[in-house]
């Protein structure tokens, strides 16, 4: 019987391999050792001697040369995560070991959260809430962009990107994205238009950022980009905090009382006492909440278990990462 090993975090744990997955995996492999933090691991990495398959997901260990010196009859790694880059090395890769992520499976809430989040914004919920209470009173006149007819920008068409598109195809929106590795094709069968950046921000009631971290979209969307939004518009970021030049998007934000940035990430996170992130009205903070969470972190165990029973069928892995683009990925 094929010998696994599952190392992550005791926090989300439970979360990620609930009872009944446990029960399911148990069916279909031997555990070499009750599961294991990424700490216990490391301070006896021997256990990994005899494992073949090592599932992981948060807290999972660095895929290293010294640790891979302990695993030589690893076959595979499932990682119940989104992200495999801060675990693979060069080491990892050159011993040609599959990868799993469960990013599909992650992406389903933070498309979910994102998909709300502009529906909100096009009938500028988030700016007209805040008038009303400044205000103390009830607008006059109420105008709004509205979800039909009114153009949505999305900032990369990665898993998740494409998976918001899916999701705006049930609307009467003009859906645009900027992503210079997207495929034409793919974004012309979701519906959207690819556009050069500036005319996403240049046109858009809405923009969404599905960007990796990555060298060359570090600190990219800065305030030059986000002053060219229009009156009233809504940026929204469940990609990565650093995609953000925080200082100069700042700036902006308090010239610009009619922009609203919603901020489910920044960099750093949380930000640091005294950010004026805290105090902006037209900032909304919200703690990493788009991605998996609670129950929901159960269907990232459940893509785990799925892939195990194909790799123990010989059939081909459906989310195994592909190392040439791996380093494109969030």
């Amino acid at each position: 019987m094929t010998t696994a090993l599952l190392v992550m975090e005791e926090r989300r744990r439970s979360d990620v391999y609930p009872d009944e997955v446990l029960r399911e995996l148990a069916d279909l492999v031997r555990w070499q050792r009750p599961p294991l933090t990424r700490e216990q691991l490391t301070a006896e990495p021997g256990v990994l001697n005899e494992v073949e398959l090592l599932l992981t997901g948060w807290g999972a260990p660095v895929l290293d040369a010294g640790l891979l010196r302990h695993a030589p009859r690893l076959r595979a790694v499932l990682v119940a995560a989104g992200s495999v880059r801060p675990l693979t090395t060069p080491e990892f890769w050159a011993r040609r070991i599959p990868i799993v992520s469960a990013a599909s499976a992650n992406a389903i809430p933070v498309a979910e959260f994102t998909l709300a989040q502009i529906l909100l914004a096009l009938k500028q919920f988030h700016r007209i809430s805040r008038e009303i209470k400044e205000q103390g009173r009830y607008p006059d006149a109420v105008r709004v962009a509205g979800a039909y007819g009114s153009r949505v920008g999305l900032l990369g068409l990665g898993e998740i990107g494409r998976l918001v598109a899916s999701h705006l195809r049930r609307f009467d929106l003009d859906v645009v994205a900027t992503d210079p590795v997207a495929d034409p094709a793919v974004a012309a069968g979701l519906g959207v238009r690819l556009v050069p950046l500036a005319e996403l921000f240049d046109s858009c009631e809405v923009v969404s950022l599905h960007a990796p971290l990555v060298e060359q979209t570090e600190g990219l969307v800065d305030g030059e980009l986000l002053a060219r939004l229009r009156t009233g518009a809504t940026l929204v970021n469940t990609a990565r905090g650093a995609v953000v030049d925080e200082p100069s998007v700042i700036d902006v934000l308090r010239r610009r009382p009619d922009l609203t940035a919603v901020l489910d990430v920044t960099w750093p996170e949380p930000p640091p006492s005294g950010s004026p992130l805290y105090g902006l009205p037209n900032v909304v903070l919200t703690p990493h909440l788009a991605g998996a969470m609670g129950a929901e972190r159960a269907r990232l165990g459940e893509l785990v278990l799925e892939e195990v029973r194909r790799l123990l069928a010989g059939a081909p892995l459906r989310h195994a990462v592909d190392p040439a683009v791996a380093s494109l990925r969030a």
